[in-house]
């Protein structure tokens, strides 16, 4: 049910292939514009896999792995079953992809999956939340899950900026890349 509320009903979907599709070019465009070599790719919470595909097209030669919780999904997509609070990549990806994911997480997991960020990314995360200011200017309600933790984006820039720099536009460089 969450998946077809959020997903597959054009009248209550949260997004679209065609809108992940442009933040896959926008990715894309931002890190080929700085030059930074894609060969590996790590979605935690890739759901139904609407980033896969895109990103492919950006990164053609990159290898996706999706990292997904629900076992329905990873039996239906063929994901690597996982959780960004303690997933443990053989080696880090060039580009990690978290979005969406951290508000369903209390404080305590998601101050532990950032860390888990940091040590699955080699070079670049791409990475967005649901925050309180979200909440209360930007997000449709009728169309958002409800259903998380809100916490001011400062709660996550902080963490972050532990292990990257902000590049913008939800994208953190790898501190010591």
């Amino acid at each position: 049910d969450y998946y077809r509320r959020y997903y597959s009903d054009a009248r209550t979907r949260v997004t679209s292939s065609a809108e992940m599709g442009r933040r896959a070019a926008l990715v894309g465009a931002v890190l080929k514009h700085f030059e930074v070599p894609i060969r590996s790719i790590v979605e935690f919470g890739c759901g139904v896999g609407l980033l896969r595909r895109p990103l492919l097209a950006e990164f053609p030669r990159a290898r996706y792995t999706g990292v997904e919780l629900s076992e329905y999904l990873c039996a239906r997509h063929g994901w690597t079953r996982g959780s960004v609070i303690d997933f443990d990549a053989a080696s880090p990806f060039d580009l990690t992809i978290c979005y969406d994911v951290a508000q369903y997480l209390d404080a305590r997991c998601a101050a532990r999956a950032l860390e888990s960020l940091a040590r699955a990314t080699r070079m670049v995360l791409y990475f967005c939340a649901l925050t309180t200011e979200d909440w209360r200017d930007n997000c449709d309600r009728s169309r958002t899950d409800h259903n998380v933790y809100l916490r001011d984006a400062d709660w996550y820039r902080r963490r972050l900026a532990r292990r990257f720099a902000p590049l913008g536009l939800g994208l953190w460089l790898k501190r010591g890349y």
